[in-house]
């Protein structure tokens, strides 16, 4: 079978194997073909080795396709079942989980330790206990949530990362409040997702922040009221907030330098939402002073700070009733064999989201 492995992590391209077995099925687990993935910049960061990720491993997490077979003890699937491949199941049974914090439950990051592929020269990793860029996958069946039959599977890979964090980041963790002003650092897949969520939640200001003119462009179709390049932040501030700060800003790159210019635009008593995906040792200061007397609320937000499968169902519901742009999120497609093209669009800032077609 086929599949795109990175070997060792720091190499930019990916090297797409026909000699890769799916292993681990068994009770408990399930083996998806996968039809559709997207490309997401945690992807590009596993590579880096800015998000930890053990190598040789098989690229992908936001997928969907169909289940071929399901283990002993899986009585909510069958074959045949159209699912998307959670990379982040809740167990339904530790502390997170039985708080509702299932967003934060740690057993899909355990899954990352254990190979879920093989070829002749030895295991392979799936990226986040996943791996999508391949023909077929085998995870727990937790892994795998059943959609519609009218969710069409290049819409449901996206529901499976970008689009719940993006849009739970500004409905879940942010609540916007109707009316107020909005700023988004990081205008790809993620980002205008999160514009799509502060659009549904009433914003009256939405400014799209991003170096690449297209992404600019592309955000003013998906409700930002405006949209400009990182060094006009600041006049905006003054334009649009008379100076105060934005009621809420979402960083949406994953770098302490970009959650610095966030905090600084985010008005006093207002709220950073940190939704991109940073390394271990990229650290980000404050003095103590600023936290006491601005009062900001600094709020992370993972997966989009909200129950998985509620989000899925959600955003599903949202896209039939024509409330959000799913399909135009997707601006370049290519197969599997091309998966270094999706890198280099990605890289580039040319897509918003590249859909890998297997």
């Amino acid at each position: 079978m086929r599949a795109a492995v990175l070997h060792e992590i720091g190499q930019d391209k990916l090297d797409v194997l026909d000699d890769v077995e799916a292993v681990g099925f068994g009770p408990g687990r399930v083996r998806i073909r996968v039809r559709a993935t997207g490309l997401c910049h945690s992807d590009l960061s596993a590579m880096a080795g800015i998000l930890p990720q053990p190598a040789p491993f098989v690229l992908g997490h936001e997928g969907a396709g169909e289940i071929l077979e399901v283990g002993e003890d899986v009585s909510h699937l069958k074959a045949g079942d159209r699912v998307i491949v959670c990379w982040l199941p809740a167990c339904g049974t530790c502390p997170a989980c039985k708080r509702g914090q299932t967003e934060l439950c740690l057993a899909g990051f355990m899954n990352a330790g254990t190979p879920n592929f093989k070829r002749p020269g030895g295991d392979i990793f799936g990226f986040a206990g996943t791996g999508t860029f391949t023909e077929e996958v085998v995870v727990d069946a937790g892994c795998a949530v059943p959609i519609p039959d009218d969710v069409p599977f290049d819409i449901a890979a996206l529901i499976g990362c970008g689009v719940t964090t993006g849009l739970g980041a500004a409905l879940n963790t942010a609540d916007v409040e109707p009316g107020s002003s909005v700023a988004v650092i990081g205008c790809g897949g993620v980002g205008i997702s999160a514009i799509q969520g502060a659009r549904l939640k009433g914003a009256a200001e939405i400014i799209a922040v991003d170096p690449v003119s297209s992404r600019r462009e592309s955000a003013l179709k998906f409700g930002a009221t405006k949209a400009v390049a990182p060094e006009e932040l600041a006049d905006t501030k003054q334009s649009v907030t008379a100076g105060e700060g934005f009621d809420y800003v979402f960083e949406v790159v994953g770098k302490s330098a970009t959650a610095r210019t966030a905090y600084d635009m985010t008005r006093r008593g207002g709220t950073l939402v940190v939704v991109g995906a940073g390394a271990m040792d990229d650290f980000l200061q404050f003095n103590m002073f600023e936290l006491f007397f601005d009062e900001k609320r600094i709020l992370p937000s993972m997966y989009g700070g909200g129950d998985v499968v509620r989000s899925y169902e959600r955003t599903i519901a949202l896209w039939r009733a024509g409330r959000i742009d799913l399909s135009g999120l997707i601006t370049h497609r290519v197969p599997l064999a091309d998966v270094n093209e999706a890198l280099h669009q990605m890289r580039t800032g040319t897509a918003l989201r590249t859909c890998v077609e297997i």
